[in-house]
């Protein structure tokens, strides 16, 4: 809260020192000050526009406010430079509008600003060739392809600023989602390590006893049923603490060998067969090419039944589940597709914590055995949703 606290002073400082260097530039030595020209006009106008989009911007930072304050300030450089063509420096604002874009970390709204600015840019340019001949732009005409090349220049540097500043950024994205799921598979371990074992024993104790009192002959049929309604609940609870248990196994425990994907998902695919027709659901099944990873087979199939038993749950009557498999470079690809309700951005950016999941009586361990299992061989798992569109899982994993 305080960093927060922090960085908002920051940025109010910065920002009113802005506004106050755009105030001096309309007052303080300014040739126009007091005639109230169109251009004078303009400039007091954008100056008001511009200082409070900026200083609205902390507290509703939307990506329309940063398309306006993009366009309002690349006006605003464009207006210094058309009315103030005696101060040679406003070419060089320029030339470094894109530069502004990069302290939104927003692609699509670089690649706009870097058109928008080549555009317009290109336009003076011509029009100063052909039309203007240098009488009121004298520093730009006796260079012009200079000045051109000048400017061309200044974009590719930016461009380069952007992309390196841009990958850097993914790859701590990448960074914090991978240490994000380390955590939750650590808490998790740690969990089922503390309690699974104190829980199992005397969830076995009273199922034994419910078991006993279910073939006892003095209880009416009645109180039978209940007991075996108790007892699947207590076997219910039994496969949640089962889950925790292969969270908390230690990775000396991994055991692996050459696992054929076609054949395994084949395998995966029937046992699963009838369970998609009792949802009036089907599985399509397609593997391109040898497809052989390391991995421990067991496991494997845990990770498919999962995402395709999701899959199935996921679609709507009548729908077709697609799994393909096929190589790609030094990877084999999985893809587990429905067309069911699909997930928004922060469903899926919740997949894998425990006790989350979309299911009514999901318990969001399921998906973090899937999770576990493909960060134990070195794979990667990614999903592809949108609501109303569908889900396609896609697991990569080095082959062999």
């Amino acid at each position: 809260m305080r960093e927060l606290t922090f960085n908002k002073k920051i940025y109010y400082i910065v920002v009113w020192i802005i506004v106050a260097i755009m105030i001096s530039g309309l007052l303080v030595d300014n040739p126009r000050f007091g005639r109230f020209e169109f251009g004078y006009i303009a400039h007091c106008i954008l100056v008001v526009i511009l200082s409070v989009c900026l200083l609205i911007y902390q507290r509703k930072s939307t990506g329309l406010l940063r398309l306006i304050i993009i366009i309002v300030s690349s006006v605003f450089f464009y207006t210094l430079f058309i009315f103030y063509p005696e101060t040679f420096s406003t070419f060089i604002f320029l030339c470094f509008i894109p530069a502004l874009s990069i302290l939104y970390f927003d692609s699509k709204l670089f690649y706009f600003s870097l058109l928008f600015n080549f555009v317009s840019t290109a336009s003076i340019f011509g029009f100063i060739i052909f039309f203007e001949k240098g009488h009121i732009y004298p520093h730009i005409e006796q260079d012009l392809i200079g000045n051109f090349a000048n400017f061309i220049a200044s974009q590719i540097i930016i461009y380069f600023i952007f992309y390196v500043t841009n990958a850097h950024i993914k790859r701590l994205q990448l960074y914090y989602e991978q240490i994000q799921q380390t955590e939750r598979l650590k808490t998790t371990g740690q969990l089922a390590a503390a309690v699974a074992h104190e829980i199992r024993n005397p969830l076995t104790v009273v199922g034994g006893f419910l078991q006993l009192f279910e073939q006892d002959k003095r209880f009416s049929e009645d109180q039978k049923r209940h007991c075996t309604l108790m007892i699947d609940e207590l076997k219910t609870a039994e496969q949640v603490i089962s889950q925790f248990l292969t969270m908390a196994k230690p990775e000396k425990e991994k055991v692996t060998e050459t696992v054929d994907v076609k054949v395994v998902l084949q395998s995966v695919t029937d046992l699963l067969y009838s369970y998609g027709l009792i949802h009036d659901k089907s599985i399509e099944l397609k593997v391109n090419g040898d497809c052989m990873i390391s991995a421990n087979t067991i496991e494997f199939k845990q990770l498919l039944i999962n995402l395709i038993k999701n899959a199935i749950e996921a679609s709507e009557i009548g729908d077709i589940v697609q799994v393909t498999a096929e190589s790609e470079k030094d990877f084999v690809v999985i893809k587990v597709i429905d067309h069911g309700r699909g997930m928004s951005k922060e469903e899926v950016a919740t997949l894998g914590t425990p006790f989350y999941s979309l299911k009514s009586k999901g318990t969001g361990l399921g998906m973090m055995i899937c999770f576990s299992i493909v960060e134990k061989y070195k794979g990667t798992i990614d999903f592809q949703s949108s609501m109303g569109q569908g889900t396609t899982v896609m697991v990569r994993f080095p082959s062999i």
